[in-house]
């Protein structure tokens, strides 16, 4: 068994699956079970888990599912964040993994499972695909980290919950 193999084995099958089709390059088109969720791709899980990863990668495995249950809150909502989880996680100005020129764009893109932080943003994003991954938030669709910036859109939402560093909200 590959090193790979062995990171992701506490993980389940969903996610070692999820791994290796989007390792050998089959995310497009490669479909596996994920429960009440068919349809759903490894590119999904991928996606999902450079997403929470860049977003929350210090903030250990509550804060990244807490950002993975905005990500589905939003694909939930069918609005202009988009109706897949590639369309919310990748639309632009929304997630700083998928900013061209943002620091956190080039590490989501190279980071492998060797990296802790990443095989378990892949354990949450497999569990989030397949509709298993329960809501942190309270159904929150925003968040951000008041010790950086304060954004105009918060005094608007409605506050739910704090975790680790980042304030979460929902429109």
């Amino acid at each position: 068994m590959n090193k790979d193999a062995l990171l992701l084995i506490g993980a389940g099958g969903l996610a070692y699956a999820a791994f290796m089709a989007a390792r050998s390059g089959a995310t497009e088109q490669s479909e596996y079970n994920v429960g009440s969720n068919p349809g759903r791709t490894a590119q999904d899980v991928d996606i999902l888990a450079r997403t929470i990863w860049g977003e929350a990668r210090g903030e250990g495995a509550r804060g990244m599912q807490a950002v993975a249950n905005v990500i589905m809150n939003r694909v939930a909502k069918q609005t202009w964040y988009g109706k897949t989880i590639v369309e919310v996680c990748t639309k632009p100005a929304q997630f700083t993994a998928w900013t061209k020129g943002d620091p956190n764009y080039a590490p989501a893109h190279a980071v492998t499972t060797t990296n802790p932080a990443f095989a378990q943003a892949l354990q949450i994003a497999a569990s989030a695909v397949a509709g298993t991954l329960p809501d942190i938030t309270g159904g929150a669709d925003h968040y951000f980290n008041p010790n950086v910036v304060l954004p105009s859109w918060a005094q608007a939402m409605s506050h739910l919950v704090d975790i680790g560093r980042h304030a979460f909200y929902r429109s």
